[in-house]
């Protein structure tokens, strides 16, 4: 199929535009307008056409876990909020730690509405004792190494696993926590879990991590990515290694720079993911590291989870689901507000962590793959969780008015999401 999108506003970082145009799909990449044959005209006047996004941390739940989320559903909220690539986490049951368990996963999303790239684990069962074959991991197909949902409280592993990583050309991405400061926490340790009576969970849990995972870029000389900064120290440990040329890359959530912990005296456990909520002082620190480049990524930490598991305050799981209002929730803090360009949005959403896992995305040069978006930053809708297309609904966006709406999404030439079909 053959798509003449006329008239959109095309926003494209990679190649420095941002301007008013017309762009060909054809045969499953970006081609020369001038090739057309018999296309089908989509008129994007007042429309963003942009590259689609990449969630470089993602939770499919598959294997093991498909009451919450398959691969096929996942991408399927996916591409409903312009989310052309993603990187599945490897927490599942069981964990992404043989090549068997990557070839699944790999093969299941051949079809899918997204391209699907995985992390493995560092260490067998995330358990931080034994190392996995990293080696094989790394033939299997794999484009990163994490035990996220844990940290790696073996250093010696985590730092053998980076070196690994270095000489592979694989990313390592870090779940940054100290468990023995946030043993027990639920909610941000501070005012309202005082208030609440809800163990807390120490910002000094997430930044000592984080320190650690510096050290250890510094002393070996090797990249690291940190997932999920939500502290104001954090974010200032990450910006003084960048400035002493530390390879270091980061990633913030939706979530951290839309909410603060006051939320959780709703007692709904929607609201409650892991890092957890924290104070409106660290979410204005994590907004400016974003707008001074400190933080290069904006990744949902998408982690479905069913109706009843969500259903108690204090015993569910941690997590929310994001694919499907990144995007709208992003524009609505950032760009509506005044405080980014939408080019430098999308270089947050796509181009930089396409760049940070090596994969051909976030571009709309000719010859690239077709993952590509129409966006309409006019409309204002408000988040139904029931009206989501994945198969959970444990969104704190929920009930919310945003601004912008991803109208079509396109993965390798072929739409997958069409907001009036």
């Amino acid at each position: 199929m053959e798509y003449l999108i006329k008239n959109a506003r095309i926003a494209d970082p990679a190649n420095k535009r941002d301007e008013i145009g017309d762009m060909l799909i054809k045969d499953g990449v970006i081609a020369e307008l001038g090739t057309a044959q018999n296309p089908e005209v989509i008129d994007a006047t007042n429309l963003v056409l942009m590259p689609g996004l990449v969630d470089m941390h993602v939770h499919l739940r598959d294997p093991g876990q498909t009451e919450k989320e398959d691969i096929i559903s996942g991408c399927k909220a996916a591409a409903a909020g312009g989310v052309t690539s993603l990187l599945a986490m490897p927490n599942t049951v069981p964990t992404v730690d043989t090549p068997e368990t990557v070839k699944y996963i790999l093969d299941k999303s051949k079809n899918a509405d997204a391209h699907v790239y995985t992390a493995a684990a560092i260490t067998k069962g995330l358990k931080s004792l034994e190392p996995t074959d990293i080696d094989a991991l790394f033939s299997a197909g794999i484009k990163a190494l994490s035990d996220d949902g844990r940290p790696v409280e073996n250093t010696l592993l985590m730092a053998r696993a980076m070196l690994k990583a270095a000489e592979l050309g694989l990313a390592v991405t870090a779940h940054c926590e100290d468990l023995y400061l946030a043993a027990g926490g639920k909610i941000n340790d501070g005012e309202v879990s005082r208030a609440l009576g809800v163990p807390g969970i120490p910002a000094a849990a997430e930044d000592t991590g984080t320190a650690r995972e510096i050290a250890l870029a510094a002393a070996y000389d090797v990249p690291i990515h940190i997932c999920h900064v939500s502290t104001s120290t954090s974010a200032a440990l990450i910006r003084d290694a960048k400035k002493r040329g530390v390879k270091i890359t980061s990633e913030t959530s939706p979530h951290y720079i839309s909410f603060t912990d006051r939320e959780l005296f709703r007692r709904d456990a929607d609201y409650r993911m892991n890092p957890p909520l924290r104070t409106e002082r660290d979410r204005l620190a994590i907004i400016d590291a974003l707008l001074d480049g400190t933080i290069d990524a904006i990744a949902t930490d998408h982690a479905p989870h069913t109706p009843e598991e969500k259903s108690d305050f204090l015993r569910a799981p941690n997590g929310s689901i994001g694919m499907e209002t990144s995007l709208s929730a992003s524009y609505t803090a950032l760009v509506y507000s005044g405080l980014m360009s939408l080019s430098d949005l999308i270089e947050k959403m796509s181009l930089n962590p396409a760049k940070i896992l090596s994969i051909p995305a976030g571009t709309l040069s000719i010859g690239a793959v077709a993952d590509v978006v129409l966006f309409d930053p006019g409309c204002i809708w408000t988040v139904d969780p029931q009206k989501l297309h994945g198969r959970s609904r444990n969104t704190p966006f929920k009930g919310l008015a945003l601004h912008g709406r991803v109208v079509r999404t396109f993965c390798g030439g072929r739409q997958v999401y069409n907001l009036e079909k």
